[in-house]
């Protein structure tokens, strides 16, 4: 029964969301498409096809969710799968790998697992599309939008009218910074160095973005990585406390890229660019888990070792049944419980600091 149980409040979590998104169901989506960049958080299974060990299409990866595994790294929603809806799509947008000409009109996932701002990132878990190569392949999609649309200014117009949500960063820092046995970047940037250069890569690639048409732009913070179960189980002293030294350095990195949506808003014309502060929304979750349907934020769902953490979720493992009171669903990535809230406050803000300056359903009206 117990497991029975889960199954309902997991579902009435996807209703949940599912109504808040009335307002638009059967109507036109808010914006004609929505494209995605990012790594594991929001990976849909363009890494499926990929020798490399930052994949998810395999059970119990998608218990929940109703294509089952998928290649999410989740048991169910992603928070983009939560936006898309919002937004009023009555799909999930697509990953980019097998999509259709037909897809690409209203937009695709372009995110891979393991990926990062910089080439290096993730290497040692084999193959990933960093982000230079998400932005080649938009390249590649927009030349294909031109030739359905039939002129550069159809696709031009179409375009700026879409949401594009960028989250990279986080394997910058789990993945190269913090990992010293493979990446020597700790050693040879300061935390504050390091965000520098970052941002500077990002800056970049950005641009590139909005010279192929990106207008309404979302830079997803990066989250605090230090509270993972994986970083609680390796560096945390009681398993409890986030390990500060990771969190303080990739503050420094959001902090730049408050500057940089400044800086793209006034200097970029007809840009519309906005940050989520998922950092700030994770710090509001963790003050009153409680108060957001959750119990358990220290512990993987589906993991081995210290705070299911040190082994992220194993292929048929049986994860815990309460799946609906855990934010974290293994080492490193949420449950679908904690997508729908971030993607939910993405959307529409809860707090005025939740973004900057506006929320996803504000920046679809611009």
């Amino acid at each position: 029964m117990a497991g029975s149980a889960c199954c309902w409040r997991s579902l009435a979590v996807v209703l949940a969301v599912v109504g808040a998104a009335a307002t638009t169901a059967g109507a036109a989506p808010q914006v004609p498409c929505y494209f995605v960049f990012g790594d594991s958080l929001v990976d849909n299974g363009n890494n499926n096809g990929i020798v490399s060990l930052a994949r998810s299409n395999y059970p119990p990866y998608g218990v929940d969710f109703a294509g089952g595994p998928t290649g999410r790294f989740s048991n169910g929603l992603t928070t983009v799968d939560v936006i898309s809806k919002l937004l009023g799509f009555d799909d999930f947008i697509p990953p980019f790998a097998g999509a259709t000409s037909d897809q690409l009109l209203t937009g695709v996932n372009f995110a891979s697992a393991a990926a990062g701002i910089r080439e290096e990132t993730g290497q040692q878990l084999g193959g990933r599309i960093s982000f230079s190569g998400q932005v080649q392949n938009y390249q590649s999609a927009v030349e294909q939008l031109v030739s359905i649309l039939g002129d550069e200014d159809a696709a031009a117009n179409r375009l700026s009218q879409c949401i594009f949500t960028v989250g990279m960063g986080s394997n910058d820092y789990l993945n190269n910074y913090f990992m010293p046995a493979f990446y020597d970047t700790g050693s040879r940037y300061t935390p504050a160095q390091y965000a520098d250069d970052l941002a500077a890569r990002y800056t970049q690639l950005l641009r590139a973005l909005y010279s192929y048409g990106a207008r309404k732009v979302a830079l997803i913070g990066v989250g605090q990585v230090g509270c993972s179960p994986n970083e609680l189980a390796t560096q945390s002293a009681n398993g409890v406390a986030c390990v500060d030294r990771i969190n303080v350095a990739v503050r420094m990195f959001n902090q730049r890229l408050v500057g940089m949506v400044d800086q793209f808003n006034r200097l970029l014309p007809g840009a519309h660019f906005t940050y989520i502060n998922i950092d700030g929304i994770f710090s509001d979750i963790l003050r009153a888990p409680g108060g957001h349907g959750l119990k358990v934020t220290n512990r993987g769902c589906c993991g081995v070792g210290r705070n299911n953490g040190q082994v992220t979720c194993l292929p048929f493992q049986t994860p815990c049944p309460n799946r609906n009171e855990y934010l974290f669903w293994d080492a490193f990535h949420p449950t679908e419980a904690a997508n729908v809230l971030v993607g939910q406050r993405a959307y529409a803000a809860r707090l005025a600091s939740d973004v900057h300056p506006v929320d996803l359903r504000t920046l679809a009206r611009l």
